[in-house]
């Protein structure tokens, strides 16, 4: 459960569908952002405190790069957002070749905080992300 006065559902896992929803009306095509926004919150399940660390120690190994870097910044672009990131940690950012991604997911997950949404399941979430893995796989061999 997460604090309600942030999510008004207050729970972690319809925030990031919510998430992932919005994160595919933008990008469908994407597969390493579309898991970022999904997974972008997976550690406040393990260590509140300390989500964004707990996300990424526990799917080490299992992501790309790229997915690890949107997920460990995310914080870090709403700072962006807010104003409060210093201007050095900002341009450190803006060299990335993801930062566009970066911003978009600290958008999709400041939207998707809304009680009451329908969304995507889970097990359709990840059916459709691994489909995007299999076109890759199939345009690759």
């Amino acid at each position: 459960m997460l604090h309600p006065t942030i999510h008004p559902k207050g729970d972690a896992l319809y925030h990031s569908l919510q998430v992932y929803d919005l994160a595919c009306d933008e990008m469908p095509y994407d597969e390493e952002f579309l898991l970022a926004a999904l997974l972008h919150d997976v550690g406040k399940g393990i260590d509140s405190t300390a989500h964004v660390e707990s996300a990424l120690e526990a799917l080490d190994g299992l992501i790309s790069e790229r997915t690890h870097w949107l997920i460990l910044n995310h914080m870090e672009a709403h700072r962006i957002n807010d104003g409060t990131l210093g201007s050095r940690a900002h341009r450190r950012l803006r060299e990335n070749e993801s930062y566009v991604e970066l911003i978009l997911l600290s958008e999709c997950d400041r939207a998707g905080r809304v009680a009451g949404v329908e969304t995507s399941t889970l097990e359709d979430a990840i059916d459709y992300i691994r489909s995007l893995g299999d076109e890759d796989w199939s345009r690759n061999r």
